[in-house]
């Protein structure tokens, strides 16, 4: 038997997609403008993840589980402060927003976690 985190109150919404600092897919997403997101900088809070991205707008999955790769030490299991880094995953950071951790792969280097 395994496990499944999967679609657990998933849901997502088109933006707009910055031409700046445009929004990727499978990479964390902050709200640059008025319905627009675009890519995180290092220590900025996560609005979600792009899903899909074209050159005008990106679909981004705003609660629900997700894997990200993680900088840095390895977040901590249960609810824990994070915030984006730099390649658009995640680091720990006490600063930033609290989220629920579930899965740590210390070898990947992602983490499995609740937006």
């Amino acid at each position: 038997m395994s496990i499944s985190f999967g679609g657990i109150g998933e849901y997502a919404a088109t933006f707009h997609n910055s031409s700046s600092a445009p929004a990727v897919a499978g990479k964390a997403v902050k709200i640059s403008g008025n319905g627009e997101v675009s890519a995180c900088s290092a220590g900025d809070n996560i609005a979600g993840v792009c899903i899909s991205a074209g050159a005008q707008f990106a679909a981004v999955q705003l609660r629900g589980f997700v894997k990200l790769p993680y900088s840095g030490a390895a977040p901590n299991l249960g609810y824990c402060r994070l915030s984006a880094d730099s390649g658009g995953g995640v680091k720990t950071d006490s600063s930033g927003r609290e989220y629920l951790v579930v899965e740590v792969d210390t070898s990947a280097k992602t983490a499995g976690l609740f937006l």
